[in-house]
Protein backbone atom coordinates (compact mmCIF):
# COMPACT_ATOMS: atom_id res chain seq x y z
CA UNK A 1 0.00 0.00 0.00
CA UNK A 2 2.84 2.39 0.79
CA UNK A 3 4.53 1.52 -2.50
CA UNK A 4 1.34 2.24 -4.44
CA UNK A 5 0.71 5.54 -2.62
CA UNK A 6 4.29 6.75 -3.15
CA UNK A 7 4.18 5.94 -6.85
CA UNK A 8 0.83 7.66 -7.30
CA UNK A 9 0.91 10.79 -5.12
CA UNK A 10 3.72 10.55 -2.58
CA UNK A 11 1.17 11.28 0.18
CA UNK A 12 -0.58 8.93 2.60
CA UNK A 13 -1.92 8.84 6.15
CA UNK A 14 -0.83 6.40 8.84
CA UNK A 15 -3.00 5.30 11.76
CA UNK A 16 -2.19 2.76 14.44
CA UNK A 17 1.27 4.30 14.40
CA UNK A 18 2.09 3.93 18.09
CA UNK A 19 2.85 7.63 18.65
CA UNK A 20 1.91 8.78 22.17
CA UNK A 21 -1.13 11.05 21.78
CA UNK A 22 -0.56 12.67 25.16
CA UNK A 23 2.84 13.84 23.96
CA UNK A 24 1.32 15.10 20.72
CA UNK A 25 -1.31 17.08 22.63
CA UNK A 26 1.29 18.51 25.02
CA UNK A 27 3.48 19.54 22.08
CA UNK A 28 0.63 21.35 20.36
CA UNK A 29 -0.28 23.20 23.56
CA UNK A 30 3.34 24.17 24.13
CA UNK A 31 3.52 25.50 20.57
CA UNK A 32 0.39 27.58 21.14
CA UNK A 33 1.85 28.97 24.37
CA UNK A 34 5.14 29.86 22.68
CA UNK A 35 3.52 31.72 19.78
CA UNK A 36 1.15 33.57 22.15
CA UNK A 37 4.12 35.41 23.70
CA UNK A 38 5.12 38.93 22.80
CA UNK A 39 7.35 39.26 19.75
CA UNK A 40 10.34 40.54 21.73
CA UNK A 41 10.25 37.38 23.84
CA UNK A 42 10.18 35.12 20.77
CA UNK A 43 12.98 37.06 19.13
CA UNK A 44 15.30 36.12 21.99
CA UNK A 45 15.68 32.80 20.15
CA UNK A 46 15.44 34.08 16.57
CA UNK A 47 17.04 31.85 13.97
CA UNK A 48 20.73 32.53 13.29
CA UNK A 49 21.60 34.99 10.52
CA UNK A 50 23.04 32.02 8.60
CA UNK A 51 19.39 30.97 8.10
CA UNK A 52 19.70 27.51 9.61
CA UNK A 53 16.60 25.75 10.92
CA UNK A 54 17.15 26.53 14.59
CA UNK A 55 15.00 28.85 16.67
CA UNK A 56 12.24 31.30 15.80
CA UNK A 57 11.28 32.38 12.29
CA UNK A 58 9.40 35.66 12.50
CA UNK A 59 6.19 36.21 10.50
CA UNK A 60 6.79 36.29 6.72
CA UNK A 61 10.45 35.33 7.13
CA UNK A 62 10.47 32.71 4.36
CA UNK A 63 9.11 32.07 0.89
CA UNK A 64 9.05 28.34 0.25
CA UNK A 65 8.30 28.63 -3.47
CA UNK A 66 11.80 29.99 -4.01
CA UNK A 67 13.11 26.49 -3.19
CA UNK A 68 11.73 25.31 -6.55
CA UNK A 69 12.84 28.45 -8.37
CA UNK A 70 9.46 30.16 -8.33
CA UNK A 71 9.14 33.76 -7.20
CA UNK A 72 6.38 34.43 -4.69
CA UNK A 73 5.51 36.82 -1.84
CA UNK A 74 6.63 35.79 1.67
CA UNK A 75 4.63 33.04 3.35
CA UNK A 76 1.98 33.99 5.92
CA UNK A 77 3.39 32.04 8.85
CA UNK A 78 5.70 32.14 11.84
CA UNK A 79 7.58 29.11 13.08
CA UNK A 80 9.98 27.57 15.57
CA UNK A 81 12.45 24.85 14.53
CA UNK A 82 14.90 22.56 16.25
CA UNK A 83 17.18 19.71 15.25
CA UNK A 84 18.93 16.83 17.01
CA UNK A 85 19.87 17.86 20.52
CA UNK A 86 23.07 15.82 20.33
CA UNK A 87 24.49 18.40 17.92
CA UNK A 88 26.22 20.73 20.37
CA UNK A 89 27.51 23.18 17.78
CA UNK A 90 31.14 22.07 18.09
CA UNK A 91 31.17 20.97 14.44
CA UNK A 92 29.11 23.87 13.13
CA UNK A 93 31.10 26.37 11.10
CA UNK A 94 28.88 29.45 10.57
CA UNK A 95 30.84 30.40 7.47
CA UNK A 96 30.31 26.98 5.85
CA UNK A 97 26.65 26.35 4.95
CA UNK A 98 27.39 22.65 4.43
CA UNK A 99 27.60 22.33 8.22
CA UNK A 100 24.26 24.07 8.84
CA UNK A 101 22.65 20.82 9.97
CA UNK A 102 25.15 20.63 12.85
CA UNK A 103 24.12 23.95 14.40
CA UNK A 104 23.00 23.90 18.05
CA UNK A 105 19.40 24.40 19.09
CA UNK A 106 18.08 27.68 20.47
CA UNK A 107 15.68 26.99 23.33
CA UNK A 108 13.45 29.64 24.89
CA UNK A 109 13.23 29.95 28.66
CA UNK A 110 9.47 30.39 28.36
CA UNK A 111 7.08 28.60 28.32
CA UNK A 112 8.23 26.44 31.20
CA UNK A 113 9.29 22.89 30.19
CA UNK A 114 9.30 23.82 26.50
CA UNK A 115 12.57 22.04 25.76
CA UNK A 116 11.55 18.96 27.74
CA UNK A 117 8.27 18.69 25.82
CA UNK A 118 9.89 19.16 22.43
CA UNK A 119 12.52 16.50 23.07
CA UNK A 120 9.78 14.02 24.03
CA UNK A 121 8.01 14.84 20.75
CA UNK A 122 11.30 14.45 18.87
CA UNK A 123 11.77 10.96 20.31
CA UNK A 124 8.26 9.91 19.28
CA UNK A 125 8.87 11.08 15.72
CA UNK A 126 12.27 9.40 15.51
CA UNK A 127 10.68 6.15 16.59
CA UNK A 128 7.98 6.56 13.97
CA UNK A 129 10.72 7.17 11.42
CA UNK A 130 12.38 3.89 12.35
CA UNK A 131 9.11 2.02 11.86
CA UNK A 132 8.57 3.71 8.52
CA UNK A 133 12.08 2.76 7.36
CA UNK A 134 11.14 -0.87 8.06
CA UNK A 135 8.18 -0.51 5.70
CA UNK A 136 10.14 1.45 3.08
CA UNK A 137 12.84 -1.21 2.94
CA UNK A 138 10.22 -3.90 2.49
CA UNK A 139 8.40 -1.91 -0.21
CA UNK A 140 11.64 -1.27 -2.11
CA UNK A 141 12.82 -4.88 -1.78
CA UNK A 142 16.07 -3.94 -0.08
CA UNK A 143 17.64 -5.14 3.15
CA UNK A 144 16.67 -2.99 6.13
CA UNK A 145 20.35 -2.70 7.05
CA UNK A 146 20.81 -0.49 3.97
CA UNK A 147 19.59 2.47 6.02
CA UNK A 148 21.48 1.71 9.24
CA UNK A 149 24.60 3.78 8.57
CA UNK A 150 22.56 6.54 6.93
CA UNK A 151 20.45 7.39 9.99
CA UNK A 152 22.79 6.82 12.94
CA UNK A 153 23.37 10.59 13.36
CA UNK A 154 20.34 11.83 11.49
CA UNK A 155 19.72 15.48 10.66
CA UNK A 156 15.94 15.50 11.12
CA UNK A 157 14.27 18.83 11.89
CA UNK A 158 11.05 19.56 13.78
CA UNK A 159 9.11 22.69 12.93
CA UNK A 160 6.17 24.18 14.81
CA UNK A 161 4.20 26.45 12.50
CA UNK A 162 1.51 29.03 13.23
CA UNK A 163 -0.63 30.36 10.41
CA UNK A 164 -2.46 33.39 11.84
CA UNK A 165 -6.05 34.22 11.02
CA UNK A 166 -6.14 36.79 8.25
CA UNK A 167 -8.21 39.47 9.97
CA UNK A 168 -5.98 42.51 9.64
CA UNK A 169 -4.67 42.16 6.12
CA UNK A 170 -5.67 40.21 3.07
CA UNK A 171 -2.99 38.23 1.21
CA UNK A 172 -1.53 39.94 -1.82
CA UNK A 173 -1.71 38.23 -5.19
CA UNK A 174 0.09 34.89 -5.13
CA UNK A 175 0.61 34.94 -1.35
CA UNK A 176 -0.22 31.80 0.64
CA UNK A 177 0.28 30.42 4.11
CA UNK A 178 3.02 28.30 2.53
CA UNK A 179 3.92 28.53 -1.14
CA UNK A 180 4.12 25.46 -3.33
CA UNK A 181 7.19 23.34 -2.73
CA UNK A 182 8.50 19.83 -2.28
CA UNK A 183 10.13 18.67 0.93
CA UNK A 184 13.83 17.92 1.07
CA UNK A 185 14.33 14.87 3.23
CA UNK A 186 13.14 11.29 3.47
CA UNK A 187 9.66 11.57 4.98
CA UNK A 188 7.59 14.37 6.46
CA UNK A 189 5.22 13.69 9.36
CA UNK A 190 2.42 16.25 9.73
CA UNK A 191 -0.23 16.82 12.36
CA UNK A 192 -2.16 20.00 11.64
CA UNK A 193 -5.32 21.54 13.06
CA UNK A 194 -8.43 20.42 11.19
CA UNK A 195 -9.53 23.91 10.14
CA UNK A 196 -9.87 25.56 6.71
CA UNK A 197 -6.67 26.78 5.15
CA UNK A 198 -4.62 23.59 5.37
CA UNK A 199 -2.29 21.47 3.28
CA UNK A 200 -3.12 20.94 -0.39
CA UNK A 201 -1.52 18.49 -2.84
CA UNK A 202 -1.19 18.95 -6.60
CA UNK A 203 -2.65 15.89 -8.30
CA UNK A 204 -1.82 14.56 -11.75
CA UNK A 205 -4.69 16.51 -13.26
CA UNK A 206 -3.16 19.78 -12.08
CA UNK A 207 -5.75 20.33 -9.35
CA UNK A 208 -5.02 21.32 -5.76
CA UNK A 209 -6.66 18.76 -3.44
CA UNK A 210 -7.18 19.33 0.29
CA UNK A 211 -5.43 16.83 2.55
CA UNK A 212 -7.82 15.24 5.04
CA UNK A 213 -6.40 13.73 8.21
CA UNK A 214 -8.60 11.28 10.14
CA UNK A 215 -8.63 11.66 13.94
CA UNK A 216 -5.43 10.27 15.37
CA UNK A 217 -3.80 9.96 11.96
CA UNK A 218 -0.48 11.41 10.83
CA UNK A 219 -0.09 12.68 7.28
CA UNK A 220 3.10 11.48 5.60
CA UNK A 221 4.75 12.50 2.38
CA UNK A 222 8.04 11.58 0.85
CA UNK A 223 10.73 14.15 0.22
CA UNK A 224 13.27 14.75 -2.52
CA UNK A 225 15.97 12.58 -0.93
CA UNK A 226 13.75 9.49 -0.91
CA UNK A 227 12.55 10.24 -4.45
CA UNK A 228 16.19 10.39 -5.52
CA UNK A 229 16.95 7.13 -3.71
CA UNK A 230 14.15 5.49 -5.71
CA UNK A 231 15.23 6.97 -9.07
CA UNK A 232 12.00 9.03 -9.04
CA UNK A 233 9.86 5.90 -8.99
CA UNK A 234 8.36 7.42 -5.85
CA UNK A 235 7.06 10.97 -6.16
CA UNK A 236 8.08 13.97 -4.09
CA UNK A 237 4.89 15.87 -4.81
CA UNK A 238 4.29 19.60 -4.93
CA UNK A 239 2.16 20.81 -2.04
CA UNK A 240 1.26 24.07 -0.33
CA UNK A 241 -0.79 25.51 2.53
CA UNK A 242 -3.69 27.48 1.14
CA UNK A 243 -5.46 30.50 2.58
CA UNK A 244 -8.72 30.01 4.46
CA UNK A 245 -12.01 31.31 3.13
CA UNK A 246 -12.70 34.74 4.60
CA UNK A 247 -10.36 35.50 7.49
CA UNK A 248 -10.33 32.00 8.94
CA UNK A 249 -8.82 31.15 12.31
CA UNK A 250 -5.32 30.47 13.59
CA UNK A 251 -3.93 27.11 12.51
CA UNK A 252 -1.08 25.24 14.20
CA UNK A 253 0.91 22.46 12.60
CA UNK A 254 3.49 20.09 14.03
CA UNK A 255 5.86 19.08 11.25
CA UNK A 256 8.75 16.64 11.50
CA UNK A 257 11.14 16.39 8.57
CA UNK A 258 12.68 12.94 8.91
CA UNK A 259 16.08 13.12 7.24
CA UNK A 260 19.27 11.06 7.01
CA UNK A 261 22.75 11.90 8.27
CA UNK A 262 24.15 15.09 6.83
CA UNK A 263 26.96 13.06 5.25
CA UNK A 264 24.77 10.16 4.04
CA UNK A 265 25.24 9.37 0.36
CA UNK A 266 22.04 9.60 -1.63
CA UNK A 267 22.27 7.26 -4.62
CA UNK A 268 19.84 5.00 -6.44
CA UNK A 269 19.00 1.86 -4.46
CA UNK A 270 19.74 -1.36 -6.37
CA UNK A 271 16.09 -2.31 -6.86
CA UNK A 272 15.28 0.97 -8.65
CA UNK A 273 18.01 1.24 -11.29
CA UNK A 274 15.79 -0.19 -14.05
CA UNK A 275 17.09 -0.78 -17.56
CA UNK A 276 18.51 2.72 -18.01
CA UNK A 277 20.38 2.96 -14.72
CA UNK A 278 20.48 5.78 -12.18
CA UNK A 279 19.16 9.19 -13.29
CA UNK A 280 21.24 11.17 -10.79
CA UNK A 281 24.84 11.03 -9.61
CA UNK A 282 25.47 10.27 -5.92
CA UNK A 283 25.30 13.31 -3.63
CA UNK A 284 25.61 13.82 0.10
CA UNK A 285 22.42 14.82 1.83
CA UNK A 286 23.91 18.11 3.03
CA UNK A 287 24.78 19.19 -0.52
CA UNK A 288 21.35 18.11 -1.79
CA UNK A 289 19.57 19.91 1.04
CA UNK A 290 21.59 23.09 0.91
CA UNK A 291 20.57 24.06 -2.58
CA UNK A 292 16.90 24.15 -1.60
CA UNK A 293 16.65 25.29 2.00
CA UNK A 294 18.90 28.31 1.60
CA UNK A 295 16.73 29.57 -1.22
CA UNK A 296 13.56 29.22 0.86
CA UNK A 297 14.97 30.92 3.95
CA UNK A 298 14.14 34.55 3.36
CA UNK A 299 15.33 33.91 -0.18
CA UNK A 300 13.21 36.59 -1.76
CA UNK A 301 16.09 38.91 -0.90
CA UNK A 302 18.98 36.91 -2.27
CA UNK A 303 18.02 33.89 -4.37
CA UNK A 304 18.23 33.52 -8.09
CA UNK A 305 14.88 32.54 -9.58
CA UNK A 306 15.09 30.46 -12.73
Amino acid sequence: AINAACRETGFFVVTGHGVDEDIMAATRQMAADFFAQQLDEKLKVERPPQKVSRGYNRFMDRSLSYSIGKEAPPDLQEAFAFGPEEFTGEDWQPGDPRTAMLAPNRWPTQPDKFRETMLAYDQEMRSLGERMLDIIALALDIDRSYFDDKFDHQSSVARLVRYPAQNDAQPVEGQLRAGEHTDYGTLTFLRGDAVPGGTQVLNRSGEWIDVENPPGGIVCNIGDALARWTNDQWNSTLHRVGNPPDAGVDRLSLVFFHSPNHDALIECVPSCTGTEGAKYPPVTFSDHYLGKVMKAAHARLNADVV
